[in-house]
């Protein structure tokens, strides 16, 4: 625990009524987040129907520049290529706070009968492909949108600086463009001013609206992506036995990748997936070809397991190959990092995400193995990543739309829930802040 939120913690655990004695903000909040939630909605459609994929979102960050700049916030383009960074100075002395949203869509056609539903198709990798918001980047942007509108209309009671970061291809970029969060990072997003904390959340089509959960410590995993190369020797199908089958080798490397998560790790530390999404080998049924290219994906959430992960797949491939005379080449790439909650951090600000969902709608989750860049803001300042809630009330979360599906849909009618959270993570870090200065 640093020395900064150590000292800031003894502060709220000797003044446990510290972040509730502001009442009256409080009521402003509220009253301003739920005015400004049609708005909000409004965006979020807009948004919506027209989508752009990773370092492409070139109308996004007009639309989101504009917004800002009518709020007389101070704005930077082109942040990492198309992303948006807006800088409001409060009326009070104070840290520096960012909050963040992704902006990027994904290369999915949109199946639920919307009216404003996304007939948008773009280039992808050479590919004309349809483009939909299906995880709810959408609604991010326009919770963080609504944020500033309120903030900014409060800022004679702000204390310090907020950065709102809209952050473009969180989903990752196209071919080997750099991008994301890694790239607004080296570009220095998180300096100048110097960021003391900073704070992000996920819409969840699986949680109802109006909650929201969160986890301290590793809470989404790292993401790498894999692949293996196997090298053979080519024959004709009737002649198998003059071949070195890749495809042979390839399914029993697949089924041995699986055993590093069933039989090698020690998965009740933490959990670990290794998922093959692509299989490419050949190119006609009487051909045994010469090689095949494995693709996939490795989630951890514990970065000695992640480093472990990476030798055994190594080995695992390697001695497979060996054993049929193939070689293989593996390359991996690290995607994202573990989205870390800095413990005392999240300690300090539970009472803020209470405020915005009520206590009873608010709760801790257990970690997951999906994965966000956001995780590289992390590296520079302590974080709060958290989840909020956009599934239809009553229903059953086993009947939503997933993240990343045609079928993915999002309850918009408590956004506000997200807007009141930021904004109360915002004042209270502020009053915390203020209580304990760091020399």
């Amino acid at each position: 625990m640093t020395t900064r939120f150590s000292q800031l913690l003894m502060c709220l655990l000797v003044s446990s009524t510290a972040i509730y004695a502001q009442p009256s903000l409080n009521a402003n909040i509220e009253a301003r987040a739920k005015a400004i939630l049609p708005k909000v909605i409004e965006w979020r459609r807009y948004i919506h129907e027209h989508p752009e994929l990773g370092n492409r979102e070139f109308k996004t960050m007009a639309y989101i520049s504009a917004h800002l700049k009518s709020l007389g916030i101070e704005v930077q383009e082109n942040v990492a290529k198309t992303g948006v960074v807006g800088i409001l100075k409060g009326g009070r002395p104070g840290p520096v706070v960012a909050l963040r949203a992704d902006m990027d869509g994904l290369p999915v056609e949109e199946r639920v009968n919307l009216p404003f539903k996304s007939v948008v198709k773009a280039e992808y990798l050479g590919q004309t492909v349809p483009v939909m918001h299906a995880c709810g980047h959408d609604s991010h942007m326009a919770i963080l949108m609504g944020t500033a509108d309120v903030l900014a209309a409060m800022k004679k009671d702000l204390q310090g600086t907020v950065k709102f970061i809209f952050q473009p291809a969180e989903e990752g970029s196209p071919g080997e463009e750099e991008g994301g969060a890694p790239l607004m990072v080296k570009e220095g997003v998180m300096d100048n001013p110097k960021v003391d904390a900073i704070f992000g959340l996920h819409i969840s089509s699986q949680t109802e609206i109006g909650q929201i959960k969160y986890k301290a410590g590793p809470f989404m995993a790292s993401s790498d992506w894999f692949t293996i190369k196997i090298k053979g020797k080519q024959a004709h199908g009737s002649a198998p036995w003059s071949s070195i089958d890749p495809i042979v080798v390839g399914t029993q490397i697949i089924a041995g990748l699986q055993t590093i998560v069933s039989r090698q790790e020690n998965i009740v530390k933490a959990p670990v997936v290794i998922t093959v999404g692509k299989f490419h080998s050949g190119v006609r049924n009487n051909i045994i070809p010469e090689e095949a290219i494995l693709d996939g994906t490795i989630r951890t959430l514990d970065s000695n397991m992640q480093k472990e992960v990476h030798e055994r797949i190594r080995k695992t491939a390697q001695s497979i190959a060996a054993a049929s005379d193939a070689t293989v080449e593996v390359t991996i790439d690290t995607k994202t990092l573990v989205t870390f909650n800095d413990s005392a951090l999240t300690a300090m600000m539970v009472p803020s995400l209470e405020k915005a969902a009520g206590k009873n709608n608010t709760s801790t989750l257990s970690w997951t193995t999906g994965a966000e860049d956001f995780s590289y803001f992390g590296t520079k300042a302590p974080a709060l990543f958290f989840n909020l809630g956009g599934m239809p009330k009553g229903m059953d979360p086993l009947k939503a739309g997933g993240h990343h599906t045609p079928d993915f849909y999002i309850d918009d009618s408590q956004l506000d829930v997200g807007v009141k959270a930021f904004c109360n993570l915002v004042f209270d870090y502020g009053v915390l802040y203020a209580k304990k200065p760091i020399k």
